[in-house]
């Protein structure tokens, strides 16, 4: 699995130029109003970052399954992916953080944390294997794999991907999708015959 975003910081400008002749004649300047300053854009401040490990060491509520195996896998760098972004109406950005495995990157913890009085409170969390959540246009949307009986960790039998939404204070379920994958590709035979060697030349 792949997955990492991170809160950025959006910009916009304006801009104008161009030439040419107007065929209905020079524009007349519109008047300007002195003392008012004009309208201008500016950046959206970044919100504060936060430590995604340090969080989850002092939830009381994530396992303690997921504490244990919240270790570096190389040198100081940990299996965590931290996303920032507006889910719940909060006047400053939620945090997304996902746990995956040091091997092979499988999701092993989805968290949602709000900040609420000056101290993030966690809000959603999904402790269960091949889960990832990100956020989707003010929407969380948790992906996770389905496993069923001789499935093996690299080739599942499908995903659910759940959409929640923020209402009354908590994220209630909106949509679901159940993908099945196919069985007769991606566990390394070709999809289609190797073509027939040419006819050496003579």
């Amino acid at each position: 699995m792949a997955g990492l975003a991170a809160f950025g910081v959006f910009a916009a400008g304006c801009s104008t130029g161009g030439t040419g002749a107007r065929d209905e004649g020079p524009a007349v300047p519109a008047p300007v109003e002195r003392g008012v300053p004009s309208p201008t854009t500016t950046p959206s401040p970044p919100g504060r970052t936060v430590n995604a490990v340090a969080l989850l060491r002092n939830d009381p509520r994530v396992s303690k399954r997921i504490k244990t195996i919240l270790k570096p896998c190389d040198k100081d760098s940990y299996p965590v992916d931290t996303s920032y972004g507006e889910l719940t109406g909060s006047s400053s950005p939620d945090v997304v953080i996902n746990v995956m495995a040091c091997g092979d990157a499988v999701g092993l913890g989805a968290y949602v944390y709000r900040e609420t009085a000056s101290k993030y409170v966690n809000v959603f969390m999904a402790e269960e294997p091949s889960v990832y959540a990100t956020i989707d246009r003010g929407e969380l949307v948790v992906t996770q794999q389905v496993y069923t009986k001789g499935d093996t960790p690299e080739y599942p039998s499908g995903e659910d991907v759940v959409t929640y939404t923020w209402t009354a204070d908590k994220f209630t379920e909106r949509y679901r999708v159940r993908n099945n994958y196919s069985r007769a590709v991606g566990k390394g035979e070709l999809p289609y015959p190797e073509p027939p060697a040419l006819p050496s030349e003579n």
